[in-house]
């Protein structure tokens, strides 16, 4: 239930973006993605603070560098061989054609920013875990109101591309509700809590592709999400 509310909430923020879009000028647009951008940074730094501050003793103390350092340099390493940016800016330009988009130049931007921003994330992971493992989807409907005006956002400056993020957003949160079914009695905490704490760091780059235009290859960083779950599984912690 919670993807499918999750699906339509970015549909809807696609057009609603559409329609404003038009009467909104270009230097507004421009003004808007960075505003946007600034906010996915904040929302990627407090999670992944989040996940990297703990109380010992009453004192803050800063760790799992090394974890970070480790799962996104081996899931880059992974991504950039398996070459995941290249294969979902293909997926993209074949759903611009097929959906009549071929002229469309902002197509393929508008897709995999919105993609990567809806998609890639600790409320993204953590909801599907949470409804699958225990039924509970109120983080995804939490994340839905954030994504419609995400996308809305988005959809203003970069088009109908947007609108079309949905499909990863359906697949992806689908096939971990389902996933986290089948393995509700392996999952630990801090598995959880490894994966939170990555989702995060991407969502920061997303935040960074955003207001800089792209610098990072996030999708060539999903690796990297993978990677936090099996650390979590070693007999040591970094």
């Amino acid at each position: 239930m919670g993807t499918i509310i999750n699906t339509i909430s970015v549909i809807l923020g696609g057009i609603l973006g559409i329609l404003f879009g038009k009467h909104i000028k270009e230097e507004s647009q421009t003004a808007i993605i960075r505003s946007c951008a600034i906010a996915v940074i904040f929302i990627g730094v407090a999670g992944a603070i989040e996940g990297m501050i703990s109380v010992t003793n009453s004192t803050l103390v800063a760790g799992r560098s090394m974890f970070i350092v480790l799962c996104l340099t081996l899931g880059t390493i992974l991504g950039e061989l398996i070459d995941i940016e290249g294969i979902f800016e293909r997926f993209a330009a074949f759903i611009k054609v097929k959906t009549g988009n071929s002229k469309d130049k902002k197509f393929v931007k508008g897709f995999t920013t919105a993609s990567f921003t809806v998609c890639i994330g600790a409320m993204a992971i953590l909801g599907s875990l949470e409804e699958g493992i225990l039924g509970d989807y109120s983080i995804l409907v939490t994340k839905s109101v954030l994504d419609l005006v995400l996308v809305m956002i988005l959809s203003c400056s970069l088009g109908k591309g947007c609108i079309f993020s949905a499909i990863p957003i359906f697949i992806l949160e689908g096939a971990m509700t389902l996933l986290a079914k089948l393995l509700s009695g392996v999952m630990t905490a801090s598995a959880i809590a490894n994966i939170s704490l990555i989702g995060s760091i991407l969502i920061f780059c997303v935040g960074i592709n955003l207001l800089f235009d792209k610098k990072i290859s996030v999708a060539n960083l999903l690796p990297s999400i993978v990677l936090a779950v099996v650390f979590a599984f070693l007999p040591f912690n970094f």
